[in-house]
Formats: C-alpha cells, sequence, structure tokens
C-alpha cells in the first residue's frame, strides 16, 4: 500500500467524528426517567421525517433546529430518545409525517447528504441516529414471527409484538466498501448503472450469510469487475442510513488487472493513475464521489489530497 499523506489521513470520515452524545442506553426503559428528562427546561427536541430534518445556518454554523420539549408538537408513540451531552441536557427526535413549518424563513428542510457536510459532530450525530430509527420504525412495523403490528419501547429502540411476545431491535446491514490498487498503484473506480455519466466510486457491496467481511471484499470486487484481489486491510467504518447500512471501508490489492465488469450494478470500471484521475477531475469527465462518503475518503487515502467538490449529490 502506498504512503499516505498525514493531513488527508487524519481528517476525519464524515458521521463519524466524536460528537459529545453519550446515548445513555441504561435509560430507555426507565419511563420515570424519561418522562422526567422530556419534562426538563434543558431538554432539546427536533422532529425527522422521511429522512429530513430541519436545519439553520447562523453566525455559529449550520445547525439543527431544535426547540425545547415544551414547545414540541408531541407525539408520544414516535418519541425517540437519543442521549445526553456533557452538561446534562437531553435529545430527543420526533418522527412525524410531515416536518412543521418555521416562522424563521432561514431554516430549511434537509436530508444527510447535505446535512452531514454542514452540521457541526454533535447535530450530525444526532441526526444519523435519528434518520436510521425513523427508517427502521417506518419499514419494520409488523411482527416477522406472526404478523402483528408491533408497538413501539425503549423509547424508540425496540418494536414488542403484542401477540407473540417477540422483540425486534434496530436492523444494521454490514456492507463492505472498497478501494482496489493495482501493482502500478493504480485505482479502480466504477460507475453504476443508475449513476449519471461521469460518477465514479469505489465498488461497494453487502456482506452475504456465512461469509467473513474479507470474503465480502473479495467476491464483490470479482462479481462487479472481475478483478481478483489478494491483500485487504481495513480502514475504518461508516453510519449509512439509506436505510439501514454500516459501511466498513477497506483498501485492497489486486492480484489480477483485466477489468470485466458485471453489467447489472456496475456499468463501466476504469484503472486510474493519480495524474489521470487529476485530468479527469479537471476535464469535468469524472465527477468525484459525494464528500460525505466513506467511498471519498478511501480515494483520497490514496489519492493523497482532498478531492474536489462535486458538481451535484450522488452516492
Amino acid at each position: 500500500m502506498s504512503t499516505f499523506d498525514n493531513a488527508t489521513a487524519d481528517r476525519p470520515i464524515g458521521l463519524t467524528a466524536p460528537s459529545g452524545i453519550d446515548r445513555a442506553a441504561h435509560h430507555r426503559l426507565d419511563e420515570a426517567w424519561l418522562s422526567a428528562a422530556w419534562s426538563h427546561p434543558t431538554t432539546r427536541v427536533f422532529v425527522v421525517s422521511g429522512g429530513q430534518v430541519l436545519i439553520d445556518d447562523t453566525d455559529d454554523g449550520t445547525e439543527l433546529v431544535m426547540t425545547p420539549a415544551f414547545e414540541a408538537p408531541v407525539t408520544e408513540t414516535h418519541r425517540y430518545f437519543l442521549g445526553t451531552d456533557a452538561d446534562g441536557v437531553s435529545y430527543f427526535a420526533l418522527q412525524k409525517d410531515t416536518l412543521p413549518g418555521r416562522m424563521d424563513q432561514s431554516a430549511r428542510p434537509a436530508g444527510l447528504r447535505e446535512a452531514g457536510l454542514l452540521l457541526g459532530p454533535r447535530d450530525a450525530a444526532l441526526m444519523v441516529h435519528a434518520v436510521a430509527l425513523e427508517n427502521w420504525q417506518r419499514l419494520h412495523r409488523f411482527c416477522s414471527r406472526c404478523g402483528e403490528r408491533t408497538v413501539i419501547a425503549a423509547a424508540g429502540h425496540i418494536r414488542r409484538c403484542p401477540a407473540c411476545g417477540a422483540e425486534h431491535y434496530p436492523r444494521t446491514d454490514p456492507a463492505v466498501i472498497m478501494l482496489v490498487t493495482d501493482d502500478q498503484d493504480r485505482a479502480l473506480l466504477g460507475r453504476q448503472v443508475h449513476w449519471p455519466e461521469g460518477r465514479f466510486s469505489t465498488l461497494a457491496g453487502f456482506v452475504e450469510p456465512g461469509e467473513s467481511i474479507e470474503q465480502s471484499v473479495a467476491r464483490e470486487v470479482f462479481e462487479e469487475a472481475g478483478i481478483t484481489v489478494g491483500e485487504v486491510e481495513y480502514v475504518a467504518s461508516q453510519p449509512w442510513p439509506f436505510p439501514s447500512s454500516l459501511m466498513l471501508g477497506f483498501m485492497a490489492r489486486a492480484s489480477t488487472f483485466d477489468i470485466n465488469v458485471d453489467g447489472e450494478e456496475i456499468e463501466e470500471a476504469r484503472w486510474f493513475s493519480r495524474e489521470e484521475l487529476t485530468a479527469a477531475f479537471e476535464s469535468g469527465e469524472i465527477l468525484p464521489p459525494f464528500g460525505i462518503s466513506i467511498a471519498a475518503r478511501l480515494i483520497e487515502l490514496w489519492y493523497g489530497e482532498p478531492l474536489p467538490k462535486p458538481v451535484r449529490a450522488g452516492a
């Protein structure tokens, strides 16, 4: 593997910076504590709807629009406790069908791909937690054992079946994402079939039952690009609730070099030297992956400097 530029290597991956939030899971089943926390004047609440929240650009930067609990539009069965900070402030999210209207015209709705680049570590962590819970809650309303509608428990972190007693927990799907390099230290980048022309990124795929993550890396690279990989090195992980993934990032070294794309997930794949990728970025031939994604950071670790900002949101 190549030696990475320290400034680039040390820059945190999006949605993973220390947030100062203690999830305080031991309080989730304590209804008396949750009730007292909800009633406390310092408690802050924000609404999540369809993966979006309200954000506001202030003199101190972009922030989540949060209100005291007593001003929040209460929906008892869709109230999620997210944790506390070092000052003892408790944070909750409310799942609603629509975001509330705002008198402040500077506030605007935003999804995680936009907001994650703008919010500070605390607010980004609160948002990614809330969005992940909301996605799971919306998609898992019925018991997988008996089909009965389940009810929310543990401050949004469990769904219980009143018929058979089963408890269901938020789902997280492990997925591998990898930058593959060859014996000339070129990087393998691919374009998915549903991406716009010119959008290239790392290869990725879900871990299948019964395989290790290293086996998953090798399988996905071979299935998508026809490349065999040998050495696989873990780099970092990133929560990715679109709707429920945990991305496990790797660098991998190719042992074969002839590309043969599957045509189903990957439409095009190419080897790039750093010079070729720089020229492609400058000409607009290649659009970089979206800046919040771990894909961008994996490419940067090889590239040696931050990627240019994409002209439109992508994967």
